[in-house]
């Protein structure tokens, strides 16, 4: 004797969530920028909305998902892997080798780095200094085609002709 199942198939949560659900996935495929869309959107029109889609991202870890760490955990894992010895021992030979090498000329490049940058500050302090020199002496010729060099007041800077008028 068989079996027949009658019970209507349930819906899962409700008519009034699969919109929410269908929702979420199209932002998942779309990625985190589609989720970030929507939160300034949400934010735009109406700052509530903006606010709950961000808790939203936070409570469901949306916003540290695994695509945020990819980048980070593929380069360590490949850095390991460079390190690692292939087995091949001509090869390994070879790859440090060719890596002493690589480091040697980013130093070289470094020190080369520098030296242009003191050269640099070295001509920019040495245009200073020659400017500096020509704009005293220039100044020291309009004084001399004066006839008198520049004297402070010695009585303390005050005009003798205001003694006694109050403003």
């Amino acid at each position: 004797m068989s079996s027949i199942d009658i019970t209507p198939p349930r819906q899962s949560e409700g008519t009034h969530l699969s919109w929410f659900r269908k929702a979420e996935a199209w932002l998942d495929d779309k990625g985190k920028g589609a989720w970030i869309a929507v939160m300034v959107l949400g934010f735009v029109f109406f700052w509530p909305v903006g606010l709950a889609v961000l808790a939203y991202m936070i409570w469901s870890k949306r916003m540290f998902n695994k695509s945020c760490n990819r980048g980070r955990t593929s380069s360590m894992s490949a850095a390991r892997a460079a390190m690692r010895p292939s087995g091949n021992s001509a090869f390994d030979a070879y790859k440090q080798d060719m890596l002493r090498r690589l480091e040697d000329e980013q130093r070289a490049f470094e020190e080369f780095l520098e030296r242009l940058r003191e050269a640099k500050d070295k001509s920019e302090f040495d245009q200073f200094m020659s400017d500096r020199a020509r704009n005293g002496q220039s100044a020291q010729g309009q004084n001399q085609n004066q006839g008198q060099a520049y004297q402070p007041p010695q009585d303390g800077g005050y005009d003798q002709g205001s003694q006694g008028q109050n403003y």
